[in-house]
């Protein structure tokens, strides 16, 4: 599961969590996991923009096994060395890799037929179609074969994979290759000889590793990663791992910034200050900017600085809530609520300014509603207060008749007030917007004013 900008954004704002892999400078090990997925789609398809490149089956599977020779070299896992292949993949994900699938063979069709209007000649051998890296395909069982055919052979004739115990999770096994390795490693936590102070290390890309290795609670976790860098035009991935400049992100540095970033409810909170509770509510607000399957909520954006808002939310609120927001994996509603309802202060204000300059660039254009459907809507409530107050005009003009005195005829009208047509109009296009972000964004077809009246 991708999160986007998450990863820039930790290593922005914390920048000693990351340090460059260097030889004979790395910390000690007992467990190494592998989510193999991002191994195989780069040792198989490194450039999918060169058209005339053409590997075999068997070149893909030398350039795995040798990746995996130079990991276990650079960490020299001393207990577990634990390998997870993606298996079948919850409903959600599966929706997801389905519309993957269908963009990665048209792109493809597509730069070819380019080529070949260029004038281009392509080789003759058939091009690697990624889409084969899903479960019960005939390659992923071939290559399942030849993992455990490699496997032994490095048991039998290596001495430093002797004395670690092996584990492979292949694809006939359903679940994401790292929420196996997170279930192995909640396995390992309960049994009663569990050792506090294993210190783990997991090789991933996605950026919801981060949140997975903290859910763990494990004090020493870090993260192995290839070298990622931001802005700039968009480089050749390097398959060769001697050619690659390794990470090592240390979760266990993350807690400690957690940990400070929120000191400042020790003092304001009545209950107990538990920095594991803090964490699990840290990743609950991570889920509020969005990722692979659901939407950021309107106007939270990563790179528009959307994660210290929800801290500083969180941090106003919760010594008013009487507790934390996630209890030991059980999101308490009522709390949420609350939380919810203090952030939605901001996307008020927000709204509000960029109504400001809505209405000045509406001025600009001669156009009065920017937004047709606000506008209809607008228009559809001031006739309708109009109509409203000539008929009280009227019934008043009738009273005042009956009683024949004229302070009865001015205390009606002063009853009637005109509401400002400004704010009408505010109100009308901010529940505009929030049905368009209900509709677009959540996929709701018909929404009731019950949330749209909710500020």
């Amino acid at each position: 599961m991708g999160v986007p900008k998450f990863y820039r954004w930790i290593s922005e704002r914390y920048p000693c969590l990351s340090e460059v892999v260097k030889e004979h400078q790395i910390p000690e090990f007992d467990n190494l996991y592998l989510d193999m997925n991002g191994i195989i789609h780069q040792c198989s398809h490194p450039n999918d923009d060169d058209v005339h490149f053409r590997i075999s089956d068997d070149k893909i599977f030398t350039d795995i096994f040798h990746y995996l020779e130079v990991l276990f070299r650079i960490i020299k896992p001393r207990k577990v060395f634990f390998m997870a292949v993606d298996g079948v993949a919850p409903r959600a994900k599966m929706n997801q890799q389905r519309g993957r699938r269908f963009r990665a063979a048209k792109e493809a069709e597509d730069k070819i037929k380019k080529a070949l209007e260029k004038g281009e000649i392509l080789p003759s051998e058939a091009r690697f179609d990624s889409n084969c890296i899903t479960p019960g395909t005939e390659f992923m069982a071939r290559l399942h074969e030849h993992l455990k055919y490699f496997v032994n052979m490095k048991i039998s004739s290596d001495k430093s994979w002797q004395g670690v115990t092996i584990y492979l999770s292949g694809h006939e096994t359903p679940g994401e290759g790292e929420h196996k390795i997170m279930e192995f490693i909640r396995s390992e936590k309960g049994k009663p000889d569990h050792d506090p102070n294993i210190r783990h290390c997991l090789y991933g890309l996605d950026a919801d590793l981060i949140m997975l290795g903290l859910t763990s609670h494990e004090s020493h976790f870090s993260l192995l990663r290839e070298e990622v860098r931001f802005g700039g035009k968009k480089t050749q991935r390097v398959c060769a791992p001697e050619e690659t400049t390794f990470h090592l992100l240390h979760l266990s540095l993350m807690r400690e910034y957690i940990d400070y970033e929120f000191s400042a409810l020790k003092d304001k909170i009545s209950f107990k200050y538990d920095i594991e509770r803090i964490i699990d509510d840290w990743i609950l607000m991570g889920f509020l900017v969005g990722n692979d399957f659901i939407p950021h909520l309107p106007h939270l954006h990563i790179n528009h600085d959307a994660l210290p808002l929800l801290y500083r939310t969180y941090m106003t609120v919760l010594p008013e809530l009487g507790g934390y927001i996630n209890e030991n994996g059980h999101l308490n509603l009522p709390r949420f609520e609350k939380y919810l309802i203090k952030l939605s202060d901001f996307d008020r204000e927000h709204f509000s300014e960029v109504f400001v300059d809505l209405k000045w660039f509406e001025s600009k254009v001669g156009n009065k509603y920017l937004n047709e459907a606000a506008g209809i809507a607008a228009e559809e409530a001031k006739n309708y207060k109009q109509k409203k107050r000539l008929v009280g005009q009227e019934n008043s003009m009738c009273l005042a008749a009956l009683d024949k005195t004229k302070e009865e005829v001015m205390t009606s009208k002063s009853v009637i007030e005109d509401e400002p047509e400004d704010d009408d109009l505010f109100e009308t296009e901010f529940r505009q917007y929030k049905r368009t972000y209900y509709m677009t964004k959540m996929g709701v077809e018909i929404v009731s004013e019950v949330p749209l009246m909710v500020s």
